[in-house]
C-alpha cells in the first residue's frame, strides 16, 4: 500500500515528523531573530522596522508592529521554502524509487497548500475583526460610517478569496492526479503478484476498487490531519491571547487562559465519547465488505456456469449481507445519536463561555467574532477524530483486505477468517 508508491515509507514518513517539528521548534526558539539580516523581503521593499524612540505615541507603536508582522512574515516563508527545499532534495535524489517524484513532491506541494488555506483562514479570522467592529460603529452611531467605508472594507478581502478560490481548484485538479498514481502504483505492485493473490476472496475487486478508496481517503485524513496541526500551530496562540477577554466561566468562575481551557476540555469529552460509542464499526464495515464480495462473487460465477447462483445459494448470501447491515443500522443509530447531540451542543459552547464578558460588556463584536471563530477552530482541530470517525472506521476495513494481498506476497500466514474464505 505504501511501499509501492513512497520510497522506505516507515523511514520517509518519521523524517518527515521528525524535521517538520525540528524546523517549527527551530522558527520559534532562535530563527524568526535572524530575519533582520538574513531575509530577502528587502529586494521587495519589505525591510524590518528601526526600533521605536522611547516614548513613542501609540500610532507610531501601531505602525511598527505592522510593519513588524509583515517583515517576519515573508521571513517565514523563506524559511519555510529553504525546509521543503532540503528535505524535497535529499528524498527525490537518495529515494531510489520509481514514484518518488509523484509520492515526495506531491506530498509537499499538498502540504505547502494545506498550510496555505490556514493562513487563508487566520487572514480572514482577522478581516471579520475589523469587519464586525465597522457594523458595531454603524450600528451604534448611524452616519459615521459611509456605505463608501462599508464597501471599502468588503473590498479588502476579495483579493484573499480570489486567491484562495484559484489554489483550491488547482489543487483539486492534481490531487486528483496524485491519488491516481498512488493508485497506479499499488495496481501495479499487486498485479504483478497476481498469480500469489489470485485466490485471496474478493480480489478483483480489492485490486480494481479497493486500492482507489484507500489511496483517496487515507489522503483526505492525512491532509485533515495536517490542516488540524497547522490551524492548531496558528490559532491556538490567537485564541490564547484571546482569552485575555474572558476571565470568568459559568459555574466554574475565574480561570486562567479559559478559551483554551474549554476548547481542550470539550474536545476531549467528545473523543472518549464517540470512541466508545463507534468501537465495534470498524469491525462490522470489514465484516460487511466480505458479505458483500461473497455475494457479488457467487453472482459473477453465475454468469457462465450453470450450476453456480442457484436461489438457495443467493438467499443464504444474501441473508447473511441483510443480518450485518441491520447491526451495521442500530450501531450506528446509537453512534450518530451521541455524534449529533455532541455536535449540536457544541456550536452554543462559545456563546455559554462568553455570557459573562458579553452580558458585562467587556466585548466589541469584532472581538467576539475573532473570539468565537479561533475557538471554533482550535476545537475542530482537536476534534479531528470525532471528524473523521465514520472515514477511518471505513479506511479501516480496506487496509485490512488489502493487508491481506501483502501478506500472501511476502508469505505471511493470514488470518483465521482470510484462511476459511479461501479454503471455501
Amino acid at each position: 500500500m505504501f511501499q509501492s508508491f513512497f520510497p522506505n515509507p516507515k523511514l520517509f514518513f518519521l523524517s518527515f515528523a521528525l524535521w517538520s517539528i525540528s524546523c517549527i521548534l527551530a522558527w520559534y526558539f532562535f530563527v524568526q531573530d535572524f530575519g533582520a539580516s538574513l531575509s530577502l523581503g528587502s529586494l521587495f521593499g519589505v525591510h524590518f522596522p528601526d526600533a521605536l524612540a522611547e516614548g513613542a505615541d501609540a500610532a507610531a507603536q501601531a505602525a511598527f508592529q505592522d510593519a513588524q508582522k509583515t517583515a517576519i512574515d515573508i521571513w517565514s516563508y523563506q524559511y519555510m521554502i529553504l525546509c521543503y527545499l532540503l528535505f524535497v532534495s535529499f528524498w527525490v535524489t537518495y529515494g531510489g524509487q520509481k514514484w518518488a517524484k509523484w509520492s515526495v513532491l506531491g506530498s509537499a506541494l499538498i502540504v505547502f497548500v494545506t498550510w496555505f488555506h490556514v493562513q487563508v483562514s487566520v487572514m480572514l479570522n482577522n478581516w471579520y475583526g475589523s469587519f464586525y467592529d465597522l457594523i458595531q460603529k454603524a450600528l451604534s452611531d448611524p452616519g459615521k460610517i459611509t456605505l463608501a467605508d462599508f464597501y471599502g472594507q468588503m473590498a479588502t478581502v476579495t483579493l484573499i478569496v480570489v486567491v484562495s478560490i484559484t489554489v483550491s481548484v488547482l489543487n483539486l485538479f492534481f490531487v486528483s492526479h496524485y491519488v491516481f498514481r498512488w493508485r497506479t502504483a499499488m495496481t501495479e505492485y499487486y498485479t504483478a503478484n497476481w498469480e500469489r493473490v489470485r485466490h485471496i476472496e474478493g480480489a478483483s475487486q480489492r485490486i480494481q476498487e479497493d486500492t482507489m478508496r484507500f489511496a483517496s481517503i487515507l489522503k483526505s485524513l492525512g491532509v485533515n490531519f495536517l490542516n488540524a496541526i497547522m490551524t492548531l500551530i496558528a490559532f491556538l496562540p490567537i485564541l490564547w491571547s484571546l482569552s485575555g477577554y474572558v476571565t470568568t466561566l459559568p459555574l466554574i468562575g475565574e480561570i486562567p487562559q479559559a478559551l483554551v481551557f474549554v476548547a481542550i476540555t470539550w474536545s476531549i469529552i467528545g473523543t472518549i465519547l464517540l470512541a466508545v460509542a463507534g468501537i465495534r464499526l470498524p469491525g462490522l464495515e470489514f465484516k460487511n465488505q466480505r458479505v458483500e464480495a461473497a455475494y457479488r462473487k457467487e453472482l459473477v460465477y453465475g454468469e457462465d456456469n450453470e450450476d453456480r447462483a442457484n436461489p438457495i445459494t443467493l438467499s443464504e448470501l444474501f441473508l447473511n449481507v441483510r443480518k450485518n447491515y441491520f447491526r451495521l443500522y442500530f450501531n450506528y443509530l446509537y453512534f450518530n445519536v451521541i455524534r449529533y447531540g455532541y455536535l449540536s451542543i457544541g456550536q452554543f459552547i462559545p456563546f455559554i463561555v462568553l455570557g459573562p464578558s458579553i452580558v458585562a460588556g467587556a466585548l466589541t463584536f469584532g472581538i467576539m467574532q475573532r473570539v468565537i471563530n479561533a475557538f471554533n477552530q482550535v476545537e475542530n482541530s482537536f476534534q479531528y477524530l470525532i471528524n473523521s470517525w465514520t472515514t477511518i472506521v471505513e479506511l479501516l476495513s480496506i487496509y485490512k483486505r488489502l493487508k491481506a494481498f501483502e501478506a500472501v506476497i511476502k508469505e505471511q500466514p493470514l488470518s483465521e477468517e482470510e484462511q476459511r474464505l479461501i479454503n471455501k
